[in-house]
């Protein structure tokens, strides 16, 4: 079973890798890009962006207030088929992004 630490790590880690890759970004999405409704806000925001401004502020939240961690996560695969035909390597994310969906699929 995964415990918050070890989820907390591992997003830290992802966020290194981001950073890593130039694809941290200063500027927040307009609140409306934030507002999609689709899997991955894939029609407002790159993979990457949901990650920044979604992904690791809700998971951020959920671990500070001490919430039930999800119980699945696909977002490795999410990876894979962003930086497919890409110049830009994204397998160390990708590589943190598996550890997070194992550590979220064992609990």
């Amino acid at each position: 079973m995964a415990t918050p630490i070890q989820v907390a790590d591992s997003l830290l880690r992802i966020e290194i890798e981001l950073r890593a890759l130039n694809l941290w970004s200063c500027t927040e999405p307009p609140d409306e890009a934030l507002q999609s409704t689709q899997p991955f806000a894939v029609d407002t925001l790159l993979f990457t962006e949901w990650l920044q401004f979604v992904f690791l502020p809700r998971m951020k939240n959920i671990i500070e207030a001490d919430g039930p961690l999800p119980t699945s996560s696909g977002i490795a695969i999410m990876a894979e088929e962003h930086f497919r035909g890409q110049a830009l390597s994204g397998d160390a994310l990708i590589r943190e992004l598996t550890v997070i969906d194992r550590l979220l699929s064992r609990q």
